[in-house]
């Protein structure tokens, strides 16, 4: 969620439990950042010197990764994945130097915040106020093996920095006035927290046979028609994705059979603002079975929820062909269905 949480802590403490094992550890790029117990927890740990770039008169250094190659262990530890190298290196990105070794057979254990995601950092900026400029792409998170996240509450954060353990003394209140502000801390917690279930949830669905998995997230479909209650349910789904901080989908069944009259493609074109408003993805199908494209569109996007309006049929009609919430029930497994009355319009006498 942030620096001073212990990713790098945590990754030698990984390194000494594998070394122990029997496996062939090495450290290829470390960053203390002037922690004491993070260097000490580097000792016993093979540690291999950074390589050089003469500056004019300054001398910078950065990962030697063709030292990484030459010595070729098993496992490679390597700080910091989002950090853009030196002037002169080989390769711009340090998770470019990665994708080398990871090319030559060597596994890699490497640290990295959430602010450093690609797709997170406009979010991140609202978030904090503060642009990331080292990035990393977010399939790169996504190629690897296993995604562990390091964990503390706000509170112990703060307490991590106003004990100098993260920062020197003279950037401690800057950074609490700034970047460590409590609700800057508690949103990107959530941001870590959240994209991890996501990486277990795609790994879950991904390994289980015939796609029998309960979803982790919540995910709202609101199913509209052309009947004016539709902006109403949509309101309603809305609310409710809110309360659930759930994606918001919209779904329009058309029926190939009829065109819509003017009016109608206006009312569904409202529909679709509304859903962008609510910066929900609006659908638009076309089947003459409703039900059955209610239950594919759920079942392709892992819908939990779905919103629709009471039926507008008669009990003769749903005594004849079903209620569309009876067909529902009936093709729908661990989805809730959440049926919304029409507004009655009340006349004063």
């Amino acid at each position: 969620m942030a620096p001073g949480v212990g990713k790098t802590y945590r990754m030698l403490e990984e390194g000494h439990a594998l070394k122990q094992e029997g496996i062939d550890v090495i450290v290829g790029l470390l960053e203390t950042h002037g922690r004491k117990d993070t260097a000490e927890k580097a000792q016993g740990l093979e540690i291999l010197p950074r390589k050089q770039y003469p500056r004019g008169e300054l001398t910078l250094t950065d990962m030697d990764t063709d030292a990484i190659l030459k010595r070729s262990p098993q496992l490679v530890l390597i700080d910091e994945l989002a950090h853009t190298n030196v002037p002169g290196s080989p390769r711009e990105k340090r998770y470019e130097d990665v994708e080398v070794v990871l090319a030559a057979g060597i596994d890699v254990y490497s640290t990295m915040n959430v602010q450093h995601l690609e797709s997170l950092n406009d979010l991140v900026a609202r978030i904090t106020g503060v642009v990331v400029r080292e990035r990393v792409p977010d399939r790169i998170l996504d190629e690897a093996d296993e995604v562990v996240v390091v964990d503390v509450t706000p509170e112990t954060l703060q307490e991590r920095l106003l004990e100098g353990k993260i920062y020197a003394p003279q950037k401690i209140q800057q950074s609490l006035d700034n970047f460590f502000q409590r609700r800057n801390l508690i949103a990107l917690r959530e941001l870590a927290l959240r994209e991890v279930a996501d990486n277990v949830e795609e790994n879950a669905i991904a390994t289980t046979p015939n796609g029998q998995f309960c979803n982790i997230h919540e995910r709202v479909l609101v199913c509209i028609s052309t009947y004016p209650n539709s902006v109403q349910l949509l309101r309603r789904g809305g609310r409710i994705a809110n309360y659930m901080n759930a994606p918001l989908y919209t779904l329009f069944v058309a029926d190939p059979e009829r065109f819509l009259t003017k009016e109608e493609s206006l009312h569904i074109h409202t529909c679709e603002k509304l859903c962008k408003e609510f910066e929900g993805t609006f659908i638009r199908v076309t089947s003459n079975n409703v039900a059955n494209a209610i239950a594919e569109t759920a079942e392709k996007y892992r819908i939990t929820q779905i919103v629709i309006g009471e039926s507008q049929r008669s009990r003769w009609q749903i005594l004849l062909k079903g209620s569309l919430t009876q067909k529902l029930v009936r093709l729908l497994k661990n989805i809730d269905i959440h049926i919304i009355a029409s507004e009655k319009m009340v006349s004063p006498k």
